[in-house]
C-alpha cells in the first residue's frame, strides 16, 4: 500500500499530517528539489503547494506512477 506525502510551504502542509500525510516542508526551490529527491519509492500520492509544483513541474515525469495533486 502506498503512502501519501505533501511537499511545499510548511504552513500549508503541516495540517495534513493530522490525517497521516507525510509532510516534506520546503520553502525554497532548492529545498523543494531536495525533498523531491528524498521521497520514498512507496509514496503513491503527492500533494504539492502551487509554488512547489512550479519548481518540480519537469521532474514530475520522473515518477509516472505517482498521483500528483496541487493545492489551490
Amino acid at each position: 500500500m502506498g503512502r501519501i506525502a505533501a511537499l511545499g510551504d510548511a504552513h500549508r502542509i503541516q495540517v495534513l499530517a493530522i490525517a497521516g500525510v507525510e509532510p516534506h516542508p520546503a520553502t525554497t526551490a532548492e529545498e523543494a528539489v531536495a525533498a523531491w529527491q528524498s521521497l520514498s519509492p512507496d509514496v503513491a500520492v503527492l500533494i504539492l503547494t502551487s509554488q512547489a509544483a512550479a519548481v518540480l513541474d519537469e521532474r514530475l515525469a520522473e515518477r509516472p506512477d505517482l498521483l500528483v495533486t496541487v493545492l489551490p
